[in-house]
């Protein structure tokens, strides 16, 4: 009997050392202060390589607008090498995120990696004068023109309302 005593003595100092840990991070969780809100995003300032890759790029550079300062753009690049390829991204007043894409890379590889994966829908928009195809699923929906040379999407998280008011601002230059 001597044998059982002990084995009931270990579990239950075990127990009692996994009830102190389990309330030791208890305590820390509520004393360490923790933020679940999405980071503020810094403001970037695109003019700069707007005019680099409208002087670089063999087709008209897409930049929006007439757009309110709620539209914080937040990301830029022009890449020339081994195709032109144009990137300009926003987060929309709702605090989705919003991107203009433009390349001269083949186009379907281009709609597949600027719209995450979206297939094309049969449904179009015309804006501006142009006819806007809808792609949809993956990880963002998208709006896409195909034009002589280079493809132009509009893709994100954001609604197709707020995807059509980025295309709507488009400025082709």
């Amino acid at each position: 009997m001597a044998g059982t005593k002990g084995k009931q003595q270990t579990v239950r100092d075990m127990i009692l050392s996994l009830g102190l840990i389990g309330l030791a991070a208890g305590v820390i969780y509520l004393f360490i202060p923790h933020d679940d809100h999405a980071p503020d995003l810094k403001r970037v300032d695109y003019r700069v390589e707007l005019l680099t890759a409208r002087r670089a790029a063999a087709y008209p550079v897409a930049a929006p607008e007439g757009l309110s300062d709620r539209w914080k753009a937040t990301s830029v690049r022009y890449q020339g090498d081994p195709y032109s390829a144009w990137h300009l991204g926003f987060q929309d007043p709702e605090g989705q995120y919003v991107a203009v894409e433009q390349s001269t890379q083949k186009a379907a590889d281009f709609i597949d990696d600027a719209s995450q994966g979206a297939h094309g829908t049969k449904a179009t928009q015309d804006i501006g004068g142009q006819t806007w195809q809808r792609y949809s699923g993956g990880r963002y929906d998208a709006l896409v023109l195909k034009a002589k040379g280079s493809t132009t999407v509009v893709a994100g998280t954001a609604s197709f309302a707020q995807l059509t008011k980025m295309a709507e601002a488009l400025r082709m230059g």
